[in-house]
């Protein structure tokens, strides 16, 4: 199971009030949600490995210089570097962090890249396991598939409750996309619709249903624009028109919105994500007890055997 840390404790962070805090007052209900949901995860799904992947750069520089839009109303105002975090969730990141090296669920980042390119590379590389991708990213979509290994993404955007589990057939039936290889068309229907969340404008008047059909028609971005160059009589005049117009950022899209299958990652607490890590007992003990965590942190120590 690979697990997409910001997605569970932005989601956590915002599901439970600021109420519920430590005893010294600090907000705990991102460290408290966290822990739940990820209990819940290991204790439905039950993955003999587990690892969160993070964000070393949450906006990578060759994104940028591809699209300089790309997540630019993330920003925060005192620092472009930075991303807007709420005040409240930043201190509670590294609580969650120490519980997770603490319990030995080993976690992985690489330098330059951003969670998702993690989570490809590692998924990708598997030849033994299926994988669980867990995410509230649709552009995680791209990365299932049926061979060499089996990969699944399970997608948390509507809540654990409302869990959507996509292997390659739910996936092509989902968006309308070929079975043979939907995940590939899944990104290409992407950089056509674009995401205003992450700054990608889109084709303008190239929704999803018909980016859809047209990446399914003929097959890729770039067959795609060859065919608009052409004339091809597959594509309306008023749909080769709006293809050539924003040809500039179909050149550019790709790079952001594929991910990385070859990104250096490494592993916090195991060479390589398959050691067994000894969990520190007193040291979860310690955080259990001072951030005020009780049942959250018992239930995922049960969770996690």
């Amino acid at each position: 199971m690979l697990v997409d840390a910001a997605g569970l404790w932005f989601r956590s962070y915002y599901a439970l009030p600021e109420s519920l805090t430590a005893p010294d007052g600090t907000p705990v209900n991102a460290v408290r949600g966290f822990c739940d949901m990820l209990a819940r995860l290991l204790t439905e799904r039950s993955p003999d490995r587990v690892i969160v992947c993070l964000d070393n750069d949450w906006r990578p520089e060759f994104r940028v210089r591809a699209l300089p839009s790309y997540k630019t109303h993330r920003l925060a105002e005192q620092s472009p570097e930075a991303e807007d975090v709420p005040d409240t969730l930043s201190p509670q990141i590294p609580v969650i962090l120490d519980l997770l090296g603490a319990l030995g669920v080993d976690t992985a980042e690489a330098a330059g890249y951003e969670a998702d390119d993690v989570m490809a590379t590692l998924s990708s590389t598997e030849r033994n396991d299926p994988v669980d991708v867990i995410t509230g990213d649709r552009d995680l979509f791209q990365l299932v598939r049926r061979e060499p290994t089996p990969v699944r993404v399970v997608y948390i955007g509507g809540g654990l409750n409302r869990i959507q589990d996509y292997g390659p057939r739910e996936l092509a039936e989902r968006y309308g996309l070929p079975e043979q290889n939907p995940a590939t068309a899944y990104a290409d229907m992407a950089v056509l619709r674009g995401d205003p969340s992450d700054g990608l404008p889109g084709v303008p008047g190239v929704g999803e249903k018909t980016a859809a059909k047209l990446v399914s028609r003929f097959g890729s971005v770039d067959s795609l624009l060859e065919a608009a160059r052409h004339g091809d009589e597959g594509l309306t005049t008023r749909t080769r028109r709006l293809l050539l117009e924003a040809e500039e950022y179909l050149a550019a899209a790709p790079t952001v919105v594929r991910t990385v299958t070859d990104a250096p990652v490494v592993h916090t607490l195991s060479s390589d994500g398959r050691g067994e890590i000894p969990v520190d007992t007193s040291a979860v003990a310690e955080l259990r007890r001072s951030w005020g965590l009780g049942s959250p942190v018992d239930r995922l120590v049960a969770a996690l055997g």
